[in-house]
């Protein structure tokens, strides 16, 4: 089970077979296997040794899939950086990641040059783009042209393979360790019960962001398939229903958030996307009504939930498309986040560490080969969240009695807006540096757009006026912007507290999501 397998039986296999496709740009598994073991030679030449790490800063393509397994073929570990978090963040990762060697493409070259300045670790800047290199860079073609192919690194199974940052609880990133065991058996098993290599020829189309393991493990699982990866540099509507129709694209990917622009694009009839058989989502909950929309829109496509964390690398549980529907005898599961995948357990306990029964609503925890080695460089948060080899999720919910589990509510405080995992912690650290703030707490509130949205409740000091915009416009500094509030609410009451003296979130977003059918998105 060592990652970078998969590329070489694809090439042994199906070598004159397109493995990827990219604006009508197509590379073979043989060109793919020859770019990549070029591509881990120029790595080790420039100085990158096994072990070392290797960041990404860019938008989708084919270069970023080759990356991945360059960087896996030479031994190294991969780090993917957040596209839409500040230079700040990144850095952090960076920094905390010990990063030696960093990719960055044209859209994202301003930024990456901050990085190479600020950063004691970066030694290696290779540039993806097409456009005149920069003095401090190495070319990412040229690379490739002047190096030969090689064997890849013999890596183990339980090897690291890549640190993927999330965002931290404690106010910081946490990078999450994957090894080889972890991204192949649940990319395996997403494979499989997804059936992503039952077609004639089946395309996935990559639009969600590489860096995120939502895609990244999309792509990996068409890999080992040996199933065509059509890439888009971006999510755009008209540009995902252009590609369904120009490379015949039969599987992707959408969190609920593209899908409901999807929709609002319209123009369905003017495509022809009869290649398409299944739209799987996942990465925060699907609307129902949107659901419901998309299924009656596109009546001849299957349906797939995905449910998981990056801590599982990324799936624990698949709802297929059997069940999405409100009649016959599948009807009553389509609300439900679905049941185990083949490779992992998972169970409700209570806070002790107890399994739950039926219908019991407790902790969604889960256990399999797929769970992270840990948190890089922190193993407080490590043993928070892996007890007895089972991972905490912080996520509440039960199982009923065929196994199928349903999100009630977040045991911890994060808030998934538009399918990016925001924690409130983050968000709070950012604001309470707002002179004139005396406490804040920031909650996730209903959004038709977005699932939930980043809502802060800010308690001024005495004799102190906050303005709402200035706060947000002061948070740009610190954070996404995805995860700046899209609203501010001040009140002088103190907050709700439990007898720990810890704020009671639940009883501030209570009034938020009354009538809601879930107390989270």
């Amino acid at each position: 089970m060592i990652f970078t397998q998969a590329i070489q039986r694809n090439s042994l296999l199906y070598k004159d077979n397109i493995a990827t496709c990219i604006g009508g740009n197509k590379k073979t598994w043989r060109e793919l296997e020859q770019r990549v073991a070029k591509l881990a030679n120029a790595l080790i030449s420039s100085g990158i040794k096994p072990g070392d790490r290797v960041a990404i800063l860019a938008l989708n393509s084919d270069r970023y899939l080759e990356y991945y397994y360059a960087v896996a073929w030479a031994g190294a570990v991969m780090v993917p950086l957040n596209i839409r978090w500040s230079v700040k963040e990144n850095l952090f990762a960076v920094n905390d990641s010990g990063t030696k060697a960093l990719f960055i493409d044209d859209q994202f070259l301003s930024i990456g040059k901050s990085l190479q300045q600020l950063s004691e670790n970066v030694e290696i800047s290779i540039y993806m783009g097409d456009k005149p290199t920069p003095a401090s860079m190495l070319n990412y073609e040229e690379l490739i042209n002047k190096h030969a192919a090689i064997e890849p690194f013999n890596s183990d199974e339980n090897d690291l393979i890549g640190i993927f940052y999330t965002g931290g609880t404690t106010g910081f990133p946490k990078g999450v360790m994957l090894s080889h065991k972890n991204i192949w058996t649940s990319s395996f098993s997403i494979l499989q019960e997804l059936k992503l290599s039952n077609r004639e020829t089946p395309v996935m189309l990559c639009a969600g962001p590489m860096f995120h393991l939502a895609a990244a493990a999309m792509c990996w699982s068409s890999v080992i398939g040996s199933v065509q990866v059509s890439i888009l540099p971006m999510f755009k509507a008209e540009e995902v229903l252009e590609c369904i129709q120009r490379d015949e694209v039969t599987d992707m990917l959408l969190v609920p958030t593209m899908i409901s622009m999807l929709l609002a694009e319209g123009g369905f009839k003017d495509y022809d996307l009869s290649s398409l058989d299944q739209i799987i989502y996942g990465a925060s909950p699907m609307p129902e009504g949107t659901l419901l929309e998309a299924m009656e829109l596109m009546p001849k496509v299957k349906f797939c939930q995905a449910y998981g964390q990056t801590e599982m690398s990324p799936i624990c549980a698949i709802l297929p498309a059997k069940y999405h529907t409100l009649t016959g005898e599948n009807a009553g599961k389509i609300r439900s986040a679905g049941r185990q995948s083949f490779i992992n357990q998972i169970a409700i306990k209570d806070e002790k560490g107890n399994s739950l029964g039926i219908n019991e609503v407790g902790e969604i925890c889960a256990k399999g080969p797929n769970i992270m080695m840990g948190y890089w460089n922190n193993p407080e948060q490590t043993q928070a969240a892996i007890k007895n080899g089972w991972l905490h999720s912080g996520d509440a919910g039960y199982m009923d009695d065929d196994g199928f589990i349903f999100l009630v509510d977040r045991v911890k405080d994060m808030i998934v807006s538009g399918g990016e995992n925001v924690f409130s912690a983050e968000v709070e650290s950012a604001i309470s540096k707002f002179p004139g703030v005396h406490e804040v707490a920031v909650i996730g509130i209903p959004s038709e757009q977005w699932g939930e949205a980043v809502h802060a409740i800010v308690r001024t000091k005495p004799n102190t006026r906050c303005d709402e915009i200035e706060i947000i416009q002061f948070c740009r500094e610190y954070i996404a912007g995805y995860k700046v509030p899209r609203s501010i609410e001040f009140r002088e009451e103190p907050f709700p507290i439990t007898g720990a003296a810890k704020i009671q979130k639940n009883v501030l977003r209570k009034s938020y999501w009354k009538n809601q059918e879930r107390n989270i998105n």
